[in-house]
């Protein structure tokens, strides 16, 4: 006899990382997901909607992590995985109708907004950047594109905190507001994960993630994901994925499951790490800005604390010049100097040094992602580094 798994609905999220996504509770049934690698499957009758036929359009391997996903977004339905964060976006962008206008955050993940800007330039849709921490003239926007979102043609496009400059959206307030005025919500929820905030419970529509960062966590896979509540935009961004190729190995998903099992203790530590190193760089004569949404000081310290369950793993600070800023990157010993985020290894990087970033983005600021490290070494490797870069 086959034992039921308890309701997920009854579950924390902390629990819900851990036991969504399982095989049946069968005698002798593997406890984990098995991987599948198969391109195609056993056909014995006529195709019927939902069997797989092709690893295009399914594979077994993407199941339980589409599954355990949907859940930790509490979604109604699976999440579906991409082959990248990019990807993701591509399909959630794709909701947008030829002609349209789509609002994204002037800050923000770099891939999103340099596909956003080729898709203008390309004559898809209008394109407007916002300071999306800024609510009264994104509602203004809203207001005045109101008349031009017949037939889901308006989408406002949301990340909170953004990325690298830590500003925070009142994600509720303007999803309520974008939709009165007719539009589409996505919220790009990577920097928070499902363990801090769950942008659906907002009353946003899709949302994004670079499941290469915090979801898979190890800094081995690439990967992105879309959840939705609604069936009919499923449909529509699962049509996306299968047309356009943009799957996912089922082996890089196995490993985003079982990277999954130790998200809520990684965040944990992250976040905790994070709080310490932010309260300490504050008074760091090095220092003359710090970005962290938990420290009281911080512009969105107050909306953090209202709509989130806690302040994540991201710290960007700014130091006197670009210089002094490439002097810090290159002095660190323990700190790795590397782009993306979210892995257990603490990372470093000037992101001006992108070609990609945005101007408004000072040239000196730091993105540090915080690791799952002794705080006290990554403070002493960070100090000793900050001490140099302002000597040299």
């Amino acid at each position: 006899m086959t034992e039921q798994h308890p309701p997920h609905g009854d579950l924390a999220p902390d629990t819900l990382v851990v036991a969504a996504g399982r095989p049946p509770r069968e005698h002798d049934a593997p406890v984990n997901a098995p991987i599948v690698l198969s391109s195609t499957f056993y056909e014995t009758r006529a195709p019927e909607a939902g069997d797989r036929i092709y690893a295009r359009g399914s594979n077994p391997t993407w199941d339980p992590f589409e599954e355990a996903l949907g859940l930790l977004e509490a979604a109604a339905l699976p999440a579906l995985v991409f082959g990248s964060g990019l990807g993701a976006a591509a399909a959630a962008l794709s909701l947008v109708p030829t002609g349209g206008v789509v609002i994204m955050p002037r800050h923000g993940y770099a891939g999103s907004l340099g596909l956003a800007a080729d898709l203008q330039a390309r004559g898809r849709f209008e394109l407007h950047l916002v300071d999306i921490a800024d609510t009264e003239s994104v509602l203004s926007l809203l207001e005045a594109l109101a008349g031009r979102s017949t037939d889901g043609a308006l989408m406002l496009w949301l990340e909170s905190p953004t990325n690298p400059m830590l500003e925070v959206a009142e994600l509720a307030v303007l999803t309520a507001a974008a939709h009165a005025a007719g539009a589409m919500v996505v919220a790009d929820n990577t920097f928070n994960t499902p363990i801090v905030h769950r942008p659906l419970e907002s009353g946003v529509d899709v949302v994004l993630h670079s499941v290469t960062k915090w979801l898979a966590g190890h800094s081995d896979v690439v990967l992105g994901a879309l959840a939705t509540d609604d069936p009919t935009l499923r449909e529509r961004l699962l049509s996306h994925r299968t047309l356009h190729g943009a799957i996912a190995g089922p082996f890089e998903v196995w490993l985003a499951l079982r990277g999954l099992r130790t998200l809520a203790l990684r965040m944990e530590r992250s976040q905790e790490n994070a709080a310490t190193l932010a309260h300490r760089l504050a008074g760091h004569s090095a220092v003359r800005r710090v970005r962290y949404p938990g420290l009281p000081t911080d512009p969105g310290h107050e909306r953090a604390a209202a709509q989130f369950d806690g302040f994540g793993g991201i710290i960007s600070i700014e130091l006197d010049d670009a210089a002094a800023a490439d002097a810090l990157v290159a002095a660190v010993r323990l700190w790795l100097p590397a782009t993306s985020l979210g892995g257990v290894e603490s990372l470093i990087e000037r992101r001006r040094r992108q070609p990609a970033e945005p101007e408004t983005v000072p040239e000196e600021l730091v993105r540090l992602s915080v690791g799952i490290e002794n705080a006290d070494d990554l403070w002493a490797d960070l100090d000793r580094a900050l001490r140099h870069a302002r000597a040299s």
